[in-house]
């Protein structure tokens, strides 16, 4: 899953909140997007590493920022419906 797919699935999420359907949105399919978010932020921290280019490593690091605000983002959304009766 793509970092589109993933902020998609999460603003999925965001919007059954806003409707008060927090029963529809199950921990475990939020636990996976962000399993699969961490696995991207690990991703990218090794291409930063790796890079030379000053135009490659700055764009890597705007990625980077995008993907810890979602890991966020999916992080308080869980704390949100574990809370949820």
């Amino acid at each position: 899953m793509g970092l589109k797919k993933s902020t998609e699935k999460l603003n999925n999420y965001f919007g059954r909140l806003r409707q008060e359907k927090t029963p529809k949105i199950k921990p475990s399919h939020v636990e996976k997007v962000l399993g699969k978010l961490r696995a991207k932020e690990s991703d990218l921290l090794e291409e930063i590493e790796k890079s030379h280019k000053e135009s490659k490593t700055e764009r890597l690091k705007s990625k980077l920022r995008v993907v810890r605000e979602q890991i966020n983002r999916g992080e308080w959304l869980m704390q949100e419906i574990s809370d949820a009766p």
